[in-house]
């Protein structure tokens, strides 16, 4: 008996710690199952560079050039350090350096692949820094509601959240940048029961909060707004203690000093950037795509766009699959497991807030999302930016959405059938719920891993087969360019041809620089294709600007072809009269 027990207590100890890791395993395998399987596009050509300490300034525009030529700020240079990261990504980019430099140095642990960069290196940091938000989110969990079930739970779904996988799967600093919101939120806890009890906050907990926040905002500007929602979550604390009988300011309360102290060397680390950011004339032109006029039912696209992304944190089936029935069918899957899910989800919460003990929690919380997604819309009805285009900015608020989840998943787990309202009707017991709500984030998992949702925005592997299915002569793809966007969109092209070590005489590439003028474009295509000999066949490739009179002697290609992500192009048949 008494070793029988010793076992039982040796497993109880064991079985916390033992879960979590399986979990975090299961969140690795996830974020590195397929890796390289899909081309990388603009963004991560941009982490990839500058990570390395290279420019894209050195690429020759508006003249016609080789893909090796294209490719040469993909190949590292044994004398880059950290410093030359710095220098190019202040002058030529708008982000902030710490993922770079940490790229940087990652990265150099890695054989190159043809010469190039190793695109699996670049992307498994970004992966790893996804699977260890696996055990940060159960911390966040457990600290919050002091439940080992929530956690698990919340850590349980951050393993398999299709959104999660999507950004881990990228060599881009959003999974360093959910680091910081999760230890970030975690201060905010702390802090949160030391306002409840009214007690003096440790100056260890102040310059800790100070330091996080000062990483977040050198990982990713947008931590800021992390950083607003929390001061709103404060403001409102602040308020409900002025209501609760007290004459005096919260600013004489014990830890509302140093909690002011915090948001005053907040400031200053975010300060240090605003020259880097204001004098970035790259800034306003890489930042284009998210300032768009709406007209019309475009008003209504930012809710929906914001709704697709709320749904993708928790699942997504294939519903960007070749097949039409496919499609269809994931769609409707995805629906009815919304309609029944969600009574279950919203009911979990409810009796969370229901509870003393973890109501003050989920108030700070639940406000917390609210105030981040009221930022986003803000900035997108009111100031023009439209952040709901880019799913990846909800990264501000992600870790706390899921820690809810695992909270009002916590509750469906504890209930029984006869208790369930909800699950009962739908004939399922509470943790028979929580099992099929997790393994339809598994297979949503799966569903980004084999590129089925979340697909990339650009795809250079199927445009290159196109090429090779088409053109029998010579190529030139030309493309106006006004930011290194651009560049990336032809290094992915590129890249391609080296990887796949196209048979054929590889394709020339022309990048026409375009600053207000687009007649400047025109002229350097024309200028070109004189001095190229004939045949050929010149593919427009996300060309913005007048055909020039040259290309109208060329015979445009009629026939239907299929449509690529992210090149949307015209095919040009150049040959001797």
């Amino acid at each position: 008996m008494h070793l029988s027990n010793r076992y039982a207590s040796m497993f109880h100890r064991w079985f916390h710690p033992l879960l979590c890791l399986i979990l975090f395993i299961i969140g690795l395998c996830l974020r590195l199952a397929n890796l390289t399987g899909k081309s990388p596009w603009t963004d991560e050509f941009s982490t990839l560079v500058f990570s390395l300490g290279n420019s894209f300034l050195p690429v020759p525009l508006d003249q016609a050039i080789a893909p090796d030529i294209l490719l040469q700020p993909l190949q590292p240079q044994p004398g880059a350090n950290i410093f030359d990261v710095w220098a190019h990504l202040s002058s030529e980019t708008n982000h902030p350096p710490l993922y770079f430099v940490l790229a940087h140095w990652w990265m150099q642990l890695f054989p190159t692949q043809n010469s190039l960069v190793s695109l699996w290196g670049a992307r498994s940091l970004a992966a790893i820094f996804g699977a260890a938000s696996v055990p940060a989110i159960y911390a966040l969990g457990w600290l919050t509601f002091r439940s080992r079930l929530v956690g698990h739970l919340a850590a349980a779904m951050m393993a398999v959240s299709p959104f999660a996988i999507f950004l881990a799967q990228e060599a881009r600093h959003y999974t360093l940048a959910i680091l910081w919101v999760i230890a970030s939120l975690a201060c905010l806890v702390v802090v949160t029961r030391h306002i409840q009890n009214r007690s003096q906050l440790p100056i260890w907990i102040a310059l800790s909060w100070v330091g996080i926040n000062a990483l977040g905002i050198a990982t990713h500007y947008f931590f800021v707004l992390t950083l607003c929602a929390e001061a709103l979550v404060l403001v409102a604390l602040a308020w409900h203690q002025t209501q609760n009988g007290t004459k005096f300011s919260p600013l004489f309360f014990l830890p509302w000093r140093r909690i002011y102290a915090v948001a005053a060397g907040t400031f200053v680390a975010g300060a240090v950037w605003l020259p880097m950011f204001l004098q970035n004339s790259y800034g306003s032109k890489l930042t284009d795509w998210i300032q768009q006029p709406r007209e019309g039912f475009a008003w209504l696209s930012p809710i929906f766009q914001a709704f697709a992304a709320w749904i993708t944190m928790l699942y997504l089936l294939p519903v960007e699959a070749p097949q039409l029935a496919i499609v269809i069918f994931s769609g409707l899957v995805m629906l009815v497991f919304l309609i029944w899910a969600a009574p279950i989800l919203v009911r979990g919460f409810k009796m969370q807030l229901q509870q003393p003990e973890n109501r003050l929690m989920t108030q700070v919380l639940s406000g917390f999302v609210v105030g981040a997604i009221a930022l986003f819309f803000i900035f997108t009805y009111f100031l023009g930016i439209d952040l709901t285009r880019g799913a990846r900015y909800n990264f501000v608020y992600f870790p706390a959405a899921i820690v809810l989840l695992g909270a009002s998943l916590a509750v469906c787990w504890q209930s029984s059938q006869e208790s369930t309202g909800e699950i009962g009707r739908w004939g399922i017991n509470g943790k028979k719920a929580v099992i099929l709500i997790w393994l339809m984030g598994f297979f949503s998992a799966v569903t980004v891993v084999s590129n089925l949702g979340y697909q990339k925005y650009y795809r250079p592997d199927l445009f290159l087969q196109l090429i090779q299915k088409t053109s029998q002569v010579p190529v030139l793809i030309a493309t106006t360019q006004i930011t290194h966007v651009q560049i990336g969109e032809m290094m992915g092209i590129a890249r391609e041809l080296k990887i796949q070590n196209y048979p054929s005489s590889s394709p020339l590439f022309l990048l026409a620089h375009q600053d207000q003028d687009p007649q400047t474009s025109t002229t350097t295509l024309e200028n070109t294709l004189k001095t190229l000999p004939q045949p050929f066949d010149l593919w427009l490739v996300n060309f913005h600007a007048p055909i020039a009179e040259e290309v109208k002697k060329c015979v445009l290609e009629t026939q239907s072809l299929p449509a690529v992500n992210g090149y949307e192009y015209r095919i040009y048949h150049c040959n001797q009269n």
